[in-house]
């Protein structure tokens, strides 16, 4: 089956109020055809982010949530707050939540579980730091964060994941994997999804690239045949780049 390619950009914490209005007006010009687009701005933002593309095509999901559904937990973010907004999507465990926030696979896959018994889809996010890759402890530990992330999910629950890798060491420095480890790890990745779930949903299940991705290398990296779109950190602050990773989404 075909899967539909999907570009989502991650703001993570950048751009005011002010900005976030002026990049979403320009994203009004984006040409979405056969491609989901999706943004994901700070909080603060996303409330005013769903009103101005309410008429658009593209998606304003978060970029976190919380594992609990309400209580005294100051600071903190619920799906019933996001979906109250009009958000109905979300990022849960991007590589940064887990080096800096210390999330780990407990709280990751309480977050999924939260997240989709309640309705929101999840973008969920797995990667190696650069020392397990030399040590060549990658498939391993993606592995891990998988089954420990994602398996708990039964068959029709697991319809609203779409898997985001990202190696932790091509995220904002530049580099990117050299496309045979790209392909091989969403190949592992789907069957991974095969071997727990079946043909059915390993052929459906979209698996997203995160790391360094720019518009002069995303035709390349998007035409490898287990990758279905990109996660996009830095070029989706700037709507030339955004809309041209898009565009080479759409082929």
């Amino acid at each position: 089956m075909k899967r539909k390619k999907l570009v989502a950009g991650n703001w993570k914490m950048n751009m005011t109020y002010d900005e976030s209005v002026s990049l979403i007006e320009e994203l009004k010009q984006i040409s979405t055809n056969d491609v989901d687009v999706k943004i994901a701005p700070s909080f603060t933002n996303l409330n005013n982010a769903v009103s101005l593309l309410s008429l658009s095509e593209i998606e304003v999901i978060a970029q976190d949530v919380y594992l609990e559904e309400r209580g005294a937990f100051t600071g903190e973010i619920s799906i019933e707050m996001l979906k109250s907004v009009g958000v109905n999507s979300v990022i849960i465990g991007h590589s940064e939540r887990r080096k800096y926030f210390n999330e780990n696979d407990f709280i990751l896959s309480k977050k999924a579980k939260t997240a989709i018994d309640n309705s929101v889809n999840i973008i969920f996010c797995v990667g190696e730091e650069l020392s397990e890759r030399e040590k060549g402890n990658h498939f391993k530990l993606i592995k891990n964060q998988i089954i420990c992330g994602l398996f708990s999910l039964d068959t029709e629950q697991i319809k609203n994941v779409v898997v985001a890798y990202e190696p932790v060491w091509a995220i904002g420095t530049g580099k990117t994997a050299e496309n045979y480890q790209i392909q091989e790890m969403h190949e592992y990745i789907r069957k991974l999804f095969d071997d727990k779930y079946g043909s059915d949903i390993s052929r459906q299940i979209r698996i997203l690239y995160g790391g360094s991705v720019k518009p002069n290398n995303a035709e390349e990296i998007f035409s490898l045949k287990d990758v279905d779109g990109g996660l996009i950190g830095g070029a989706s602050l700037n709507f030339s780049d955004f809309n041209a990773i898009v565009r080479a989404a759409n082929g």
